[in-house]
């Protein structure tokens, strides 16, 4: 189908030319500093996938606002300013008002995919119908706000706003109450025009107004617009209504008694289907046909000749066309015009034979003075039961994916649209809830309800899913953990590495060295745990004391990632020794830790530094063969130093040197004439 061009509020194609680039749920659209005569240059801006579509882009309004007015240059084109647009296909997701449809409609849906199992025959059409009635009351409910809305504003712009908005879920509702008769009930002939009577009634609110202010008014039957009312009631089928009416002018009128006793007995006599199921086709179609054929007699005697208004109510009940098409204005609409003419000329009509009538009715109604809108396409295709038909003119028509998505998958599980794959694998459902789902992807807080929507698109959902997780923004620890928790009930484990992989990092720019690590340690990222281990150490090395040390004390088995998280695990095990004066584990411990060769090499001095208030202990914690050790390690610093010159110059590691040589020698003297002593005696 060919679609129109959509207008970005603000771009001039026409002067500049236009770059754009796809997003997952929008496209991001900048001028170009060339003009229409210049060569064109442009490049990618960034690139994601974005969900082809079904029925061809620009199916839903596009809305796009300026960002930004930054990008300035010179080159062949002009110098100056260039605008950003970012231009969005679902612009319904961020109004507000519009939150409890999407919100109260997950609930729905999730409710109806756990309930597969269940019941079947009767008892689940029955729950199916149910599932339908609780998503009209959502658009209803939602329909309710948006016009309080609309009252209570003052703004023009948004009051024009809410005003199309009501508009639009009237016309959701209408079209899905309609399906829901059709497709998901299917009633049969009978019942059928119950349930077309009350749609009616239902979405035909345009002379309600007119209605009460008859009804309010003193005397209704002196009423200019009394005459109006009662037809439409005739039309509506609202018989006792009208009968009530009647019986105030009769009141009025003592003249016209006898026509209204005749007109009411018609009028209470006419046959109706019943849902009781309590009397047979065959049945109502012989009584109708006797009452039909009363109705006829008394027109053709002449009963009503005097009273015009009623002559017109039984040509009505007759289902004379003429006379009902004299009531255009009245019924508003052509398919309200249908069941009326359903109602008095074939009450028994069967679901097949609906196309037909409906194709007149909305042709005789019309009558080539305009022709047929969207929505009369819509409930077209819904009467000649042509369910794909109606899902694609109203991905077209609808500002966004909700209806089609939740209409499409209600079907699917009245097992109506098993038939339906499209040509590239997935069926008609996953396909509508992956463009739904994508869409409140965009959204900064409805992402969470498409992951549900995800989960259940069996072919491509999980793709779908791990690509859009990915570009959520991560602007929060808790969004972080809130997405790492979705991520890890799926087993999704490279977008669990990624996410703690990108909060690690934003931690460390900021200097918060406890959270980089937990993240790194959550993400299994050894390198990354190692570079921060060494910033751990250089902060210690600078400040003399370690931070995040509940952290530390509670690596556990994670200090194993690698072998610079295992050192400082190790170290600061150490120093919680040396602090409950456990001299002798902290001893072995810190020989270890030099001999193991897991301290980086710049490291060592700060250790051998360490040993020092060990070695000058007045009790003898190092060995001979321990003290030989730490006097290998401090040649081997010494000698092994790249910087050896550098190192010699320096005053204050020279006289660390010395220190530690010294407090060696005398250790070892210590150790000698200690072991000597011991072995003499």
């Amino acid at each position: 189908d060919t679609v129109p061009p959509q207008v970005v509020p603000g771009a001039d194609p026409s002067a500049r030319q236009l770059c754009f680039a796809w997003g997952p749920a929008e496209v991001l659209v900048c001028e170009t500093l060339f003009g229409r005569a210049g060569g064109f240059r442009s490049r990618c801006l960034f690139r994601s996938p974005c969900p082809s579509r079904f029925w061809g882009e620009g199916t839903v309004g596009a809305a796009a606002r300026a960002l930004t007015g930054s990008v300035t240059g010179t080159g062949d084109g002009a110098s100056g300013s260039s605008r950003v647009f970012v231009v969005r296909r679902d612009q319904d997701i961020y109004i507000q008002t519009l939150r409890k449809l999407f919100n109260e409609s997950h609930g729905i849906f999730m409710g109806l995919q756990r309930s597969e199992e269940e019941l079947a025959g009767k008892s689940r059409k029955a729950q199916l119908v149910q599932v339908s009635k609780n998503y009209r009351s959502v658009i209803r409910a939602c329909m309710e706000d948006m016009h309080q809305a609309a009252v209570s504003t003052r703004d023009p712009a948004l009051q024009g706003q809410y005003s199309t908005q009501v508009s639009i879920l009237s016309a959701m509702e209408l079209i899905w109450n309609l399906c829901e008769i059709l497709f998901v009930e299917a009633a049969t002939a009978g019942p059928l025009l119950l349930r077309l009577l009350d749609w009616v009634r239902l979405h035909v609110c345009d002379v309600d107004s007119m209605v009460r202010e008859v009804l309010s008014s003193e005397s209704p039957s002196k009423h200019k617009l009394f005459w109006n009312v009662v037809d439409v009631f005739v039309l509506q089928g609202r018989m006792d209504e009208a009968r009530h009416l009647l019986s105030k002018e009769a009141s009025a009128n003592p003249a016209s008694m006898n026509m209204y006793k005749i007109l009411d007995d018609l009028m209470k006599k006419m046959p109706v289907p019943s849902l009781g199921n309590t009397q047979t086709l065959t049945e109502l179609e012989l009584k109708w046909q006797h009452w039909h054929e009363e109705c006829q007699r008394y027109l053709q005697d002449g009963t009503f000749a005097s009273n015009p208004h009623m002559e017109s109510i039984c040509k009505i009940l007759l289902g004379d066309e003429d006379a009902i098409l004299e009531k255009k204005e009245l019924m508003t609409t052509w398919y309200h015009f249908l069941v009326t003419r359903l109602l008095y000329s074939h009450p028994t009509v069967k679901p097949m034979e609906l196309r037909f009538y409906a194709q007149s009715s909305m042709d005789l109604f019309l009558g080539g003075e305009s022709s047929p809108e969207p929505l009369d396409m819509i409930l077209m295709a819904a009467f000649e039961f042509e369910m794909h038909q109606v899902i694609k003119e109203c991905s077209i028509v609808l500002s966004n994916w909700w209806f089609v998505a939740h209409l499409t998958d209600l079907l699917d599980h009245c097992k109506l649209l098993q038939s339906h794959n499209l040509y590239f694998g997935s069926n008609m459902r996953e396909f509508l809830l992956l463009e739904y789902a994508s869409g409140l992807f965009s959204h900064h807080s409805l992402w969470q309800l498409g992951v549900d929507y995800f989960d259940h698109c069996p072919e491509y959902g999980r793709v779908y899913l791990e690509l859009h997780i990915e570009r959520i923004p991560l602007s929060t620890e808790q969004k972080a953990l809130k997405v790492l928790r979705i991520c890890e009930q799926r087993q999704m484990h490279e977008q669990v590495r990624s996410i703690c992989k990108i909060m690690a990092m934003k931690a460390l720019r900021n200097n918060r060295l406890g959270s980089a690590l937990s993240w790194s340690i959550r993400a299994k990222d050894a390198a990354f745990a190692t570079l921060i281990s060494d910033r751990f150490l250089k902060d210690y090395c600078e400040r003399g004391c370690f931070s995040d040390l509940d952290l530390i004390d509670n690596l556990g088995p994670s200090m194993l990632l690698s072998d610079r998280l295992t050192f400082l695990g190790k170290y600061r095990e150490f120093h919680r020794l040396y602090g409950e004066k456990r001299f002798p584990e902290a001893a072995r411990l810190l020989l270890t830790l030099m001999t193991a060769h897991i301290a980086p090499c710049s490291f060592w001095m700060t250790l051998l530094t360490d040993a020092l208030p060990l070695l000058e202990q007045k009790e003898v914690i190092f060995s001979a063969e321990q003290t030989y050790e730490l006097m290998r390690c401090l040649e081997d610093l010494t000698a092994g130093n790249p910087d050896k010159q550098k190192f010699q110059d320096d005053d204050v590691e020279t006289t660390k040197v010395e220190m530690l040589r010294l407090a060696l020698a005398r250790n070892l003297a210590r150790v000698i004439v200690k072991e000597g002593t011991m072995e003499g005696s």
